[in-house]
């Protein structure tokens, strides 16, 4: 399948929005510039998504009927997809030599970190978009797509939970849109919906001039705030009511997104989310296996032996001249 690139409409939308080094005058009594990046980049995210779903919805008539007015949104990392999705591309950046494995390992281990801890360290995060944000400034968005299916379809595509997938295609089944929003780059997110039959995905935009990303994103990473205003625009866009609409994540991060749709769903929870959830009488749904277990010892072990499985089948594939 040839790689995909976003399609022009999606330069043009994206063309007014503010750019990142432009600055707004200060107000006391409005939005916080975090506040502000949040906004700009989930209705970058929105723009994006919805031009190229627009470039390729078929025309033919489906035999499901439509149900024009809902929608599953669904995160990606720990809920659709086993593990971070991004650690898992890194995987196949650092088999292609495209990265170091002093790279993974630090992708990795922020990873572990976070999954023990359930709390997202803003310098991991504003690290690890630095480090991304360097490695695809100047390639082009083509190359990240065609580098994205090869991955997924060599790494990722055995990390789908299947029960997730199941709640999915449920909603597909009932003629329901069914998007994954993730701060995962907005290139790297189409083309997991895509290979799992999904409507489209709201993702990280990264800026890009005539094919080539910039180095710079749009707005910032798509990530709590920034999903439900993301989520708000779509629906805005495709004439979705959110009270019909549910939302699946695992993490208590995305509250925001979870709060706007009429049926919030936790799946796969971390703690904090896991107590929300059953205070407000959210649904709970949990794939995984041995949850008596010991809560910081069994994750953390599981964390390091990803993690050194990962650096030792970079390190076997060097030794053998892969």
């Amino acid at each position: 399948m040839p790689a995909r690139s976003l399609p022009s409409e999606v330069s043009t939308a994206l063309a007014g929005l503010i750019r990142p080094g432009r600055r707004r005058a200060a107000n006391p009594l409005g939005p916080s510039e975090a506040e502000v990046r949040a906004n700009v980049a989930g209705e970058a995210s929105a723009d994006a998504a919805y031009a190229i779903h627009e470039a390729e919805t078929p025309t033919d008539v489906v035999d499901v009927p439509l149900d024009l007015t809902a929608a599953a949104f669904f995160d990606v990392d720990n809920t659709m997809v086993q593990g971070a999705s991004i650690v898992h591309f890194a995987r196949g950046l650092a088999a292609r030599d495209y990265l170091k494995t002093s790279d993974l390992v630090d992708f990795a281990w922020k990873q572990v970190k976070f999954r023990v801890t359930g709390k997202e360290n803003s310098d991991d995060v504003a690290q690890g978009r630095d480090k991304a944000l360097s490695f695809v400034a100047g390639r082009s968005t083509s190359e990240l797509a065609r580098l994205g299916e090869e991955i997924f379809d060599e790494v990722i595509v055995d990390k789908i939970w299947p029960g997730t997938r199941a709640l999915a295609q449920m909603h597909l089944d009932a003629g329901q849109q069914v998007w994954l929003v993730t701060a995962t780059p907005v290139e790297l997110a189409q083309v997991i919906a895509k290979r799992l039959g999904l409507t489209g995905a709201l993702g990280t935009v990264a800026e890009s001039e005539d094919g080539v990303f910039t180095g710079r994103l749009v707005g910032d990473i798509l990530h709590g705030l920034g999903k439900a205003h993301a989520v708000r625009a779509l629906a805005v866009r495709e004439g979705l009511s959110l009270d019909r609409c549910a939302a699946y994540s695992d993490s208590y991060n995305d509250v925001p997104m979870l709060s706007l749709v009429g049926t919030p769903v936790a799946i796969n929870p971390d703690t904090d989310l896991r107590e929300l959830a059953k205070n407000r009488g959210w649904e709970i749904r949990d794939f995984r296996t041995g949850r008596k277990a010991a809560k910081i010892g069994v994750p953390t072990a599981l964390a390091l032996g990803a993690v050194g499985g990962a650096v030792g089948a970079v390190v076997a594939r060097r030794r053998d001249g892969r």
